[in-house]
């Protein structure tokens, strides 16, 4: 080996070190401003990305709960920031952080699972605790503040998870890309098989739009009624989508036991780089189409067909938003964006109530009645500003406590005990 060759090796090895140590750095900066409950240490990379997934549910939440869904045409006939704001909630977020979100419940199952076995405790009795404690949360969330509600959709599927929680990882990788193949080639046929036909019939969607606004701007009972009444609608998409966010699942899984999210697999860059690379083609184009087809300019005829690419697609651009956030994180100014997201992250379910909880008081009739009323630009700009009050509070909170509220509720159902330590100090 020349000289030129010993000192590029050698200078290759320090920046792969100086790399290591950098996010071993970033993830002990975010142990100790983030210590886990009973000892265990937290993952500043796993909190920081679920922090952000909250920002990007939140937008797609906010276009259902402001207004009456499925309007067409947006583009031509309301305000055009309204029609942009709605386009590129679509384009960018429908579906993408609902996966992401639910890949990291796969990976922080795996962290449950070496919880309960540091503790020496039985981990399904604990586990199935858990999920029986999120069904409940969910279904009064569904019924008193968001048909749209994921923690009971979790709590199905996380049955699956308690099911492989002994199975290797390779198989549970193949399996996942039998489901999501599976549910991926279903619903590009429903989508083709819709387009294809007239859709001429699909009338009688303004009648139920317009009843849907008298209920929502109606009284509490009235709101109460309406989003009972959409449960089945919610077990039909169950049905539907459900393959998407079990592969998401089974994949959070496998990395979780892979520890994908470990120092030295983040410290490996130009993997993560091509994984971004390739999720921005992949996913880009068809968000796209799936943009064009359910906002506009495309016509109704592509709608199935636009939300069944949009899911398949989804994935890749889930995968691009992660692996970019772990790059910027491992930089200085990201490392200070971790740390501002992961308490935001640590007590996600708390936020992701308060946030149905901030919506319903603004758009329905119990509250301000805002329903129908508000464009999709006004809505997201409100988005925001409650997104950043919720980041400020989160990291007010998680210096004095290891738990947010309802986090504290499921934990203590989850041990069936009282935690041992809230407090920071």
């Amino acid at each position: 080996m020349t000289q030129q060759s010993q000192a590029q090796a050698q200078a290759q090895a320090q920046a792969q070190a100086q790399s290591q140590v950098q996010v071993q750095v970033m993830r002990d900066v975010g142990a100790g401003a983030a210590g886990g409950v009973g000892g265990r240490v937290r993952i500043l990379e796993v909190d920081a990305l679920r922090g952000f997934a909250l920002a990007g549910i939140l937008v797609v939440n906010l276009m259902t709960t402001a207004g009456p869904p499925g309007a067409r045409d947006l583009l031509a006939e309301v305000h055009a920031a309204d029609g942009a704001a709605q386009w590129l909630v679509v384009l960018l977020a429908q579906s993408k952080f609902y996966l992401l979100f639910s890949f990291l419940f796969g990976y922080s199952f795996t962290l449950q699972m070496d919880s309960a076995a540091r503790a020496g405790a039985r981990f399904v009795p604990r586990m199935s605790r858990r999920l029986a404690a999120l069904f409940v949360l969910g279904f009064a969330h569904a019924v008193l503040l968001y048909a749209g509600d994921i923690l009971m959709i979790y709590a199905l599927f996380g049955l699956l998870l308690l099911a492989v929680r002994n199975a290797g990882p390779a198989a549970v990788r193949r399996a996942a890309l039998w489901v999501f193949g599976a549910a991926g080639g279903f619903l590009l046929l429903i989508g083709l098989g819709a387009a294809l036909i007239d859709p001429a019939a699909a009338g009688g969607s303004d009648a139920a739009n317009a009843e849907l606004t008298v209920a929502y701007r109606g009284g509490f009972a009235e709101v109460v009624g309406a989003n009972f009444r959409a449960l089945p609608e919610a077990a039909a998409a169950v049905v539907l989508m459900g393959g998407f966010v079990a592969a998401a699942f089974l994949m959070g899984f496998v990395a979780g036991r892979r520890q994908w999210l470990g120092a030295a697999a983040l410290a490996d860059r130009s993997r993560l780089r091509r994984i971004l690379l390739t999720g921005l083609v992949v996913g880009i184009p068809g968000a796209a189409f799936s943009a064009a087809a359910i906002v506009g300019p495309l016509s109704e005829r592509w709608l199935l067909l636009g939300l069944a690419v949009g899911l398949v697609a989804a994935p890749a651009l889930s995968a691009a938003y992660a692996t970019g956030m772990l790059l910027w994180f491992a930089t200085p100014g990201g490392a200070a964006t971790a740390r501002v997201l992961a308490p935001a992250g640590r007590m996600a379910l708390t936020n992701y109530l308060t946030q149905s909880l901030v919506m319903a008081l603004v758009f329905s009739g119990y509250g301000l009645g805002l329903y129908g009323r508000t464009g999709a630009a006004a809505a997201v700009g409100g988005g925001i500003v409650l997104y950043a009050g919720q980041l400020a509070l989160s990291g007010w909170l998680m210096r004095r406590y290891r738990l947010g509220p309802v986090e504290w509720l499921l934990r203590t159902v989850t041990l069936w005990a009282r935690p041992a330590s809230v407090n920071v100090r």
